[in-house]
């Protein structure tokens, strides 16, 4: 039975609730979607920013922000650092950029000394549920790592795994996806895939079934698969994990998916000690909260595994 973004809802609000550390919490859309995780039982939030304006946007928008503790530091660098050290110090859960730009929230997430580095790489990974599809997908790399190179990819499969894990999916099988499903010296692309697949045969990559290189039809339509005879491959439409050769072919699928489908996503950063919910400005509502919730359920796979 496919499991769905009302099932990481409800796995996230099962069991003690999360905390997020918010980075310049001074932020309308943010304050909306940490409000409503927090109504919902997903997660709790310490909200860190100039306190002045986060009380004033919230009583504009009719937003009960009186459970929350607030951190004033109107300083939104500051503020970055101030709150990516309550998740370095196991003071929260999750981390979530604010109103801070991105350059300096990455910073924060990278400062040796309060940072959330594990030592791996870090990398995005955007969960979707999307009708008609049978199965959760997990794309990834859409909005990080540029260009990866082979080391890349194995990092961010490593990445991976456990946000499928957290949803449900124990041996996700991981599509490295190329134009074609057979291997041409001259697409580079399709060498390095079936260089990951034989990792995974031989144990290099464990945790999941790595068959590449993979058109995206084959990766996830079963009757594709079936009218190109990929019978002899170990996934035949039903891949959970889509690894993108570079962040072109990842980002064109993510919006197109996210602008001609009725889906459901949410997106996190992986590869830190804790989740870490990098939304866009552009991004809805719902798909706030459901990152959060994500996060949540991530957060705790990460503390199963270190237990």
């Amino acid at each position: 039975m496919k499991m769905c973004f009302d099932d990481i809802i409800g796995k996230a609000t099962g069991g003690k609730m999360k905390k997020v550390a918010v980075a310049a919490a001074q932020d309308s859309a943010v304050l909306e979607a940490v409000t409503e995780a927090k109504k919902r039982g997903i997660a709790d939030a310490v909200l860190v920013g100039d306190e002045a304006k986060i009380k004033e946007i919230a009583a504009s928008m009719n937003l009960d922000i009186s459970g929350f503790e607030i951190i004033d530091e109107p300083d939104m660098v500051q503020a970055a650092l101030t709150a990516v050290k309550l998740a370095h110090d196991g003071k929260v859960d999750m981390f979530m950029k604010g109103l801070v730009d991105t350059k300096n929230f990455l910073k924060s997430v990278l400062d040796k000394e309060v940072g959330l580095r594990t030592g791996a790489p870090l990398s995005h990974v955007c969960v979707f549920d999307i009708p008609g599809i049978d199965q959760l997908l997990f794309l990834t790399d859409v909005a990080f790592i540029t260009y990866p190179s082979l080391e890349d990819k194995v990092n961010i499969i490593n990445n991976t795994i456990p946000v499928a894990k957290a949803c449900g999916v124990e041996n996700p099988k991981v599509a490295p996806l190329a134009a074609v499903e057979v291997v041409n010296p001259k697409m580079p692309c399709t060498v390095e895939a079936a260089e990951l697949t034989k990792m995974n045969a031989e144990g290099a990559i464990t945790g999941c079934i790595v068959d590449g290189p993979l058109s995206l039809d084959l990766a996830i339509d079963p009757e594709a698969a079936k009218h190109k005879g990929a019978t002899d491959r170990k996934i035949q439409g039903d891949a959970d994990i889509l690894l993108f050769p570079d962040i072109h072919a990842g980002n064109l699928v993510y919006k197109a998916i996210v602008h001609m489908t009725d889906m459901k996503n949410g997106c996190i950063l992986t590869g830190t000690k804790v989740p870490v919910v990098l939304t866009s400005r552009s991004d809805s509502f719902e798909t706030k909260v459901n990152s959060l919730a994500l996060a949540a359920v991530v957060a705790e796979e990460l503390k199963k595994a270190e237990a």
